[in-house]
């Protein structure tokens, strides 16, 4: 049953995404979370990893979980009121 809710979190991504991209662009959020979100951006995009990516499967399994647990952080330690606003903005399809 464990696939299931890993089915559903994947299906939630985009939707975290665009969060994200709303939250990073507010100015009502503080640098630091910003910079946690650049940080884990950076660990993808650079080419040091703690697990290489030449090993299959396992070298990008790190990345991802390092940008999910990262941006689920970001939204964490954003101000309550500004997640809420613009997570009401994405479901009513809003623009940003």
């Amino acid at each position: 049953m464990g696939w299931v809710k890993t089915i559903g979190q994947l299906s939630r991504f985009p939707s975290l995404i665009r969060l994200c991209w709303r939250l990073f662009r507010d100015s009502r959020v503080s640098i630091w979370p910003k910079a946690l979100l650049v940080a884990a951006v950076a660990y993808v995009v650079l080419p040091f990893d703690l697990v290489p990516d030449a090993i299959p499967f396992l070298g990008q399994l790190d990345d991802a979980v390092i940008v999910v647990t990262a941006a689920r952080w970001f939204v964490r330690w954003c101000p309550t009121a500004v997640v809420n606003e613009h997570m009401g903005a994405i479901a009513s399809r809003r623009p940003g």
